[in-house]
């Protein structure tokens, strides 16, 4: 039988994903683990964009990244993205957005379309062969986040900013957001979980039933790190998927044929 995916995306990425994995056939419920909201303070936003100029790079870690950063764009600042500076992400998600918010693709840098993982290591192999000594990188990301791109740059020479453009914080669910939390504990087998964030996996525990019981559920994560953390919350069925949707498609085909394999790239 099919399992139904659950999408923990936050929630405008949730209904993106949604519309994709239906398209391939993969039923879907969206139920978001974090929500998305815009920095308290817009002031820095607004100096990244003044310097963003004479930035060499600038690296957007998610969508809410390039939303977020493109809606505080002051009024007196060109909108055209400037011809001298890159625009780097992990994903094909954030390239969409970037794309759409008007980046040319040709100064779009993402890893390989073949990359075993989609992360900020297979990213900064398409980067490493820069020359970045005295010259500026631009970290916009939420409140927080994984330091390993930013100190790669500071070792050979870069000058890194970081940005938060938006904030990440645990959801308020609607009555059927939690219906559907207590539907796939009561019927694991007929649920695959999809989490593309550590964080995430934090939220689920606090908004969870204490010792709710995740050792008959299927996960799939999106990287090795979000793997972990579901185990560490009790998931003992994890496997591994591309963050795209034909990859997650497959693996949810096959978990449902073949519940214990992996689908590690």
């Amino acid at each position: 039988m099919p399992k139904t995916l659950i999408l923990t995306r936050p929630q405008t990425q949730a209904i993106e994903w949604a519309t994709c994995m239906q398209a391939l056939g993969v039923g879907t419920e969206t139920l978001p683990l974090i929500a998305i909201e815009g920095a308290p303070d817009l002031e820095p936003v607004r100096q990244a964009w003044h310097v963003l100029p004479r930035a060499a790079l600038a690296m957007f870690a998610s969508p809410n990244a390039v939303q977020h950063f493109f809606q505080a764009r002051p009024e007196r600042v060109d909108a055209v993205w400037p011809a001298q500076t890159l625009a780097a992400c992990a994903g094909p998600g954030s390239a969409k957005a970037l794309q759409h918010a008007g980046v040319p693709a040709a100064q779009i840098r993402q890893p390989a379309p073949d990359a075993a993982s989609l992360d900020s290591e297979h990213l900064w192999l398409q980067l490493q062969d820069g020359h970045w000594s005295g010259r500026l990188v631009l970290m916009l990301r939420g409140d927080g986040g994984r330091d390993w791109l930013a100190e790669q740059f500071r070792t050979r020479g870069a000058e890194v900013r970081a940005y938060a453009v938006y904030r990440r914080a645990c959801p308020n669910w609607t009555s059927s957001e939690t219906a559907l939390l207590h539907r796939a504990l009561a019927q694991p087998a007929d649920h695959v979980w999809l989490f593309s964030s550590s964080e995430a996996l934090g939220y689920l525990k606090q908004l969870a039933p204490q010792g709710a019981d995740w050792s008959t559920s299927t996960a799939i994560a999106t990287h090795a790190r979000i793997a972990e953390a579901a185990t560490a919350l009790g998931f003992t069925h994890v496997v591994l998927a591309r963050p795209d949707a034909p990859a997650v498609a497959q693996a949810v085909q096959a978990l449902s044929e073949r519940p214990l394999q992996s689908f590690a790239p």
